[in-house]
């Protein structure tokens, strides 16, 4: 009786015990985290492939498919990787005040697919490229409009396509950065790490296999690989949906920075108080920025505060903010308009000659490593990236390790003086370009291959490895560099816009490039005479343009020493001097010592990779290898 009596208790307290679990919420899963790294970066390594594979061989597709003359496919690419590189600010600009990330990766996915699926079909369709040349007359016709508008239209697209794509570190870096988690910093670590890794991977296959493919396999087959990947980067994006942290939009910068415009004209009648008048300035909550920076003066009216009655609201913020604005927002402001001059002076980085010259250039020399096998010519941008690989390696591990050990003391190359020792690298680059072509073309005279510019020459492609390797040096110092001063010297708030600088400068670069190229044909082929840029590099000038790049480089060597001079002391340096001096009151009120604190979370978060790796997420290096 009495067992009975314990089942039945036993069978009571276990179904109570089931009733009061099932009424407990169960807690939810966390979004984000580590399990939704192998898609990001799958999608980003997918598409880099796709991308960049589709640029070295691709004025042998304009020229040959499309007829058009070397000049005209030259600006054409030249365009084409300016909007590329000016989308990205673009795009940045849309994610966070619109769509946010994730639908700006999504959506920049299948744009890019559709692109990349119109440029197979002009590979695919006979009708959709100009016939073949008549042998017997040796006559060829030109693109229709219809045709060259499907060639442009894929073009745009995949440019468009690129805004979006160039969100995803961005998000990546959403799904794993959590103030919560102890394992942050480890966590945002390895998720660089194999980002850094994969992007460079992609980069690499793309210069070596699918430029074979295209070589060998043709064209069908060369753009329709890219196209695949394409298509498996969309999808892995988007299979991981439901485990994605899709954070809130926020506000636009740009319209804070049209807001400081215009207060500061509204205000502009206004005597600006005596310095460290700490009441007189409207400051965020919990803001260090109390008092605003003595340069640029002028835009400091924008944050007086005349009445605080009428101007500031019951919460603390301003009742109009296109009349009154943050210590914080015209501090931003100033921070664009203070780097500028420096951004400047490295958009010569991206100059160049374009996108046809260096795959003619190899494509004319003996290529082959065993008497079987010849390197691709579209091939040969490798030995930039390898060459930036082994520098960051060497010197992250090797070079400021024994330099520090020898000095006896912590050594570092700041981020400015980087961005000069890459711009002169940058000027050796073109120094040794313009005598190795100097020297091709005179072997090309010599061997009698005037007028024959399809000859390949009795001198190794190995003559192209020094400037090549110049050319990575440059990127190393000069991009990596550029990237981390933007980091470093702006507020967190503006890490988007950090991260998008060096892309503007590139597209900026590429127009300039299309500029010059124009100005260069057009003056020397003045009067009917042969100018330097020829369908026949043989009988053109490419040496005299590299020499002019060349003169072009120094005088902008010259202009980068002045502007950093006028810049003056950076966050680092001032960070240097304030702990020597042992103060931590100027902190408080000026912006070069709290960007100091904002860039000091910006590196300990996001990690020396990520500056990195964004000259690789855009492409930046593999394209400008091309270029060259």
């Amino acid at each position: 009786m009495k067992d009975s009596t314990m089942e039945k208790e036993v069978e009571l307290c276990s179904s109570e015990v089931e009733m009061a679990s099932q009424s407990i919420p169960q807690p939810q899963r966390k979004k984000g985290g580590l399990v939704t790294m192998p898609f990001i970066i799958a999608n980003e390594a997918l598409a880099r492939v796709a991308t960049i594979g589709l640029l070295p061989n691709m004025i042998m597709y304009l020229t040959g498919s499309y007829k058009f003359h070397l000049a005209k496919g030259t600006q054409v690419l030249l365009l084409s990787s300016a909007s590329s590189n000016l989308t990205p600010v673009v795009g940045a600009f849309i994610a966070d005040s619109y769509l946010g990330r994730f639908l700006a990766v999504g959506l920049g996915s299948i744009i890019t697919f559709l692109g990349m699926t119109l440029m197979w079909l002009t590979a695919m369709i006979p009708q959709a490229r100009p016939r073949p040349c008549n042998p017997a007359t040796e006559r060829c016709k030109s693109a229709t409009a219809g045709q060259t508008t499907m060639l442009f239209t894929s073009f745009a697209l995949m440019s468009i396509g690129n805004g979006g794509l160039s969100c995803s570190l961005a998000f990546g870096a959403d799904q794993v950065n959590r103030k919560d988690n102890p394992n942050n910093q480890r966590a945002l670590e390895i998720f660089f790490s194999w980002y850094y890794a994969s992007t460079a991977l992609a980069v690499i296959i793309a210069l070596t296999i699918i430029v074979y493919i295209q070589d060998h396999l043709g064209w069908k087959l060369g753009f329709g690989v890219p196209a695949a990947l394409m298509f498996l980067s969309t999808l892995f994006f988007f299979l991981a949906s439901p485990l994605y942290v899709k954070n809130k939009i926020q506000g636009s910068l740009f319209t804070g920075f049209a807001q400081v415009i215009v207060a500061t004209y509204k205000n502009r009648k206004l005597t600006l108080p005596p310095k460290n008048s700490v009441g007189m300035y409207h400051s965020k909550k919990a803001s260090d920025l109390l008092v605003p920076t003595d340069k640029l003066r002028f835009l400091n009216k924008a944050c007086i505060i005349k009445d605080p009655e009428k101007d500031i609201a019951a919460d603390g913020s301003a009742s109009n903010p296109w009349s009154l604005c943050t210590v914080d927002k015209v501090e931003e402001l100033k921070a664009i308009i203070k780097v500028i001059p420096l951004w400047s002076s490295g958009i010569m980085m991206s100059l160049n000659i374009g996108g046809s010259f260096g795959l003619l250039q190899a494509k004319s020399l003996n290529r082959h490593i065993t008497s079987h096998f010849e390197v691709p010519a579209g091939s040969f941008s490798v030995v930039l990236v390898l060459t930036i690989f082994i520098w960051v390696a060497l010197y992250d591990r090797v070079v400021i390790p024994l330099a520090s050990m020898l000095r006896g003391k912590p050594v570092r190359i700041s981020a400015k003086r980087r961005m000069g020792i890459g711009l002169f690298f940058s000027f050796l680059h073109l120094v040794t370009a313009a005598i190795v072509e100097t020297k091709r073309r005179r072997r090309a005279i010599r061997e009698g291959y005037i007028n024959n510019s399809h000859a390949v020459l009795n001198m190794s492609a190995m003559w192209l490895f020094p400037q090549l390797c110049l050319n990575g040096m440059a990127e190393a110092f000069n991009a990596i560099g550029q990237n981390e001063f933007y980091y470093t010297e702006f507020p967190k708030t503006m890490s988007s816009i950090a991260s998008s600088l060096f892309g503007l400068g590139m597209a900026a670069g590429n127009l300039v490039s299309s500029l010059v190229f124009s100005t260069v044909e057009n003056v020397t082929s003045r009067g009917g005479k042969e100018g330097w840029v020829l369908d026949n590099i043989n009988k053109g000038r490419y040496d005299k343009y590299y020499w002019v790049l060349a003169s072009m480089s120094a005088v902008n060597l010259l202009y980068y020493l002045v502007c950093s001079w006028a810049y003056g002391p950076t966050a680092d340096q001032v960070s240097k001097v304030t702990d020597e001096n042992g103060t931590n009151e100027e902190p408080l009120t000026q912006l070069g010592n709290g960007q100091v604190d904002e860039a000091s979370n910006v590196i300990e978060e996001i990690d020396t990779k990520e500056k990195e790796l964004t000259t690789f997420v855009n492409g930046g290096s593999a394209e400008k290898g091309i270029q060259d």
